[in-house]
């Protein structure tokens, strides 16, 4: 069946799939694709009674993932804002970036502020020389 996601919950690592006007319920071990799912994603599934199993993005088999964020973007976001996590926001790890958020805080209370520069500067660089190359939903950067 094709469907889409209608929420998901990633700390219970549970949703909703909503399909012909029925609602179906699902967890991340039926999940298949390599990016974890989000609100609005189109899916095919195997429904069984009202519970979804082997779930797919729709179109995920038929070509790869298409960038859509900048790479140098992010690299330039990290060297100037990178104690704010901006890159990490951009690209869409919203965890990473409040964390980083989070530390640089610690950091400047503890009067280290040299400190909460070393990450985003690392990750700059990680940036500049593509390994980091994918933003959190595994699409490349260009």
């Amino acid at each position: 069946m094709i469907g889409q996601i209608e929420s998901y919950n990633p700390d219970m690592q549970s949703g909703v799939i909503k399909s012909e006007g029925t609602l179906y319920s699902f967890d991340l071990d039926g999940w298949v694709a390599d990016v974890p799912p989000d609100e609005g994603d189109e899916v095919n599934f195997i429904a069984e009674g009202t519970i979804a199993s082997n779930i797919n993005l729709v179109g995920a088999y038929l070509e790869p993932p298409k960038a859509v964020k900048y790479k140098y973007l992010a690299a330039v976001l990290a060297l100037f804002l990178g104690f704010t996590g901006a890159h990490r926001f951009y690209l869409g790890f919203y965890r990473l970036g409040f964390f980083q958020i989070t530390l640089t805080v610690i950091l400047y209370v503890t009067g280290l502020p040299g400190f909460a520069m070393l990450w985003p500067f690392v990750e700059c660089i990680l940036l500049f020389g593509g390994h980091i190359n994918k933003d959190a939903k595994g699409r490349p950067l260009k």
